[in-house]
């Protein structure tokens, strides 16, 4: 049988390609790049033979924000570059959003490829710039956001027997669970394949993450009741755990 792409390809032979695309992107961009680096798999040195290619590739700030990205296949290998200005970078480096543990790895150990003023140093100085009250503000976004509605929805989805959403729920659960987690102990992730079994490495994780965690990993998702009972045990271990960090779910009945 014929394997159409990706195929099979090196480590050294996807550096070679990362390399081919900065001299690419030095023809393009000239005199506006700052840096080019590589992030994902290939910067931690943990690609296999179907990784993907991930880089950003960051110019001087001018009158107009650039932001945009080359996502494309070559048909054996996949790729995307982030262009962006280095205001951009800077900016979402510091700020902490809900899958703040999976989306910025790359800000803290980029593989450079071209960095002549040291702008990676600048960028992990804003990454670590957060403080407390940021991580604070977006765990009860994702508590409010994602978990109050997913349990909402997983209780109309018992009330009205739609049991083929509840394993999708379940899994939700144990995604933005992580993310939790994640941001309360101010931890990343090293890859979205990872997420689930370096959570529960973490310490002071809610009562009954672990059971719906291991219920997504085991793929034991067929059994409606247990998912009910394992996702509002976990529900009910949020609301403690908010309580006992000092998070927020709730707030006055209208506050505004």
């Amino acid at each position: 049988m014929t394997m159409n792409g990706p195929f099979e390809i090196s480590r050294q032979e996807r550096l070679e390609i990362c390399y081919e695309l900065a001299d690419r992107l030095r023809e393009v961009y000239n005199k506006q790049i700052i840096a080019i680096g590589v992030y994902g798999s290939v910067s931690r040195g943990t690609d296999g033979p179907y990784s993907d290619i991930e880089m950003f590739c960051v110019l001087k700030d001018a009158d107009e924000e650039v932001d945009f990205s080359y996502e494309w296949s070559s048909g054996p290998w996949k790729a995307e570059v982030n262009v962006r200005s280095a205001s951009v970078v800077l900016n979402d480096a510091a700020a902490v959003e809900g899958d703040w543990p999976l989306t910025h790895g790359p800000f803290f150990s980029p593989l450079s490829l071209y960095d002549p003023d040291g702008f990676f140093s600048k960028l992990k100085e804003a990454a670590q710039s957060p403080s407390s009250v940021d991580f604070s503000n977006a765990i009860n976004e994702v508590l409010v956001g994602e978990m109050y509605e997913f349990i909402g929805k997983l209780r109309n989805a018992n009330r009205t027997g739609t049991q083929s959403y509840l394993p999708y729920l379940a899994m939700q659960f144990a995604k933005y669970g992580a993310m939790l987690i994640g941001l309360h102990n101010r931890k990343l992730y090293s890859t979205g394949a990872r997420v689930l079994p370096e959570s529960l490495e973490l310490p002071e994780r809610p009562d009954g993450y672990d059971a719906v965690a291991n219920m997504v990993m085991s793929g034991q998702l067929s059994e409606p009741d247990r998912i009910i009972d394992a996702c509002e045990q976990f529900w009910n271990g949020l609301v403690s755990w908010t309580a006992e960090y000092g998070y927020k779910i709730h707030s006055e009945r209208i506050p505004f």
